[in-house]
C-alpha cells in the first residue's frame, strides 16, 4: 500500500489581522506564502491540509491534523492524525507539538476546513483508515488494578 499525496503550491494574501473566524494569524515575519497537500482517506476523499513547519507553526484553532516526517529527499511519511479541540490556540499547538516531539515529527499537516467536532472526527478516522489501513491503534490507558 502505498502513500497517496498530492503537494500544491498556492499564494496566499497576507494573513495579518485575521483571527478566529480566518486562517491562523500569522507569525510576525513569517512569508505570505503556503504550501498545501491533499491527503487522501479510505472513502476516496481528499481533503487539503495547511503544511506548516513544526517550529514555526502558528498557533492553530480546532482541527484536524496529520503529523508528519519529511525526509532529506523530500518523501513525507505520516506518524499520527488526530485532532485538537482547545478553544485556546495556544493550547491546541502545545498538544501538537508534544505530541510530534514524541514521534520525531518536523511538519504539521493541518485541515482547517471542518468547524464541527463530529466532522473533525470523522476525516480523522477516514484519513487513518485511508494512510494507515486501520485506524491508528494507542495504548490504552494503564489500569488501576490487575486483576
Amino acid at each position: 500500500m502505498g502513500m497517496q499525496f498530492k503537494t500544491a503550491e498556492f499564494a496566499r494574501p497576507d494573513m495579518r489581522g485575521l483571527g478566529p473566524q480566518g486562517w491562523p494569524e500569522a507569525v510576525p515575519g513569517a512569508p505570505g506564502e503556503h504550501s498545501f497537500q491533499f491527503w487522501h482517506g479510505a472513502s476516496g476523499r481528499r481533503y487539503v491540509h495547511t503544511i506548516f513547519d513544526l517550529v514555526t507553526c502558528p498557533r492553530l484553532p480546532a482541527c484536524t491534523y496529520v503529523l508528519v516526517r519529511r525526509e532529506t529527499a523530500g518523501n513525507r511519511r505520516p506518524l499520527r492524525i488526530g485532532t485538537v479541540c482547545a478553544e485556546a490556540w495556544s493550547l491546541n499547538l502545545a498538544e501538537i507539538r508534544h505530541r510530534a516531539a514524541q514521534l520525531g515529527a518536523n511538519e504539521v499537516h493541518a485541515h482547517l476546513i471542518a468547524g464541527e467536532p463530529a466532522a473533525r472526527a470523522r476525516i480523522a478516522a477516514d484519513l487513518q483508515a485511508g494512510q494507515f489501513a486501520e485506524l491508528a491503534a494507542e495504548p490504552a490507558p494503564r489500569p488501576e488494578y490487575l486483576c
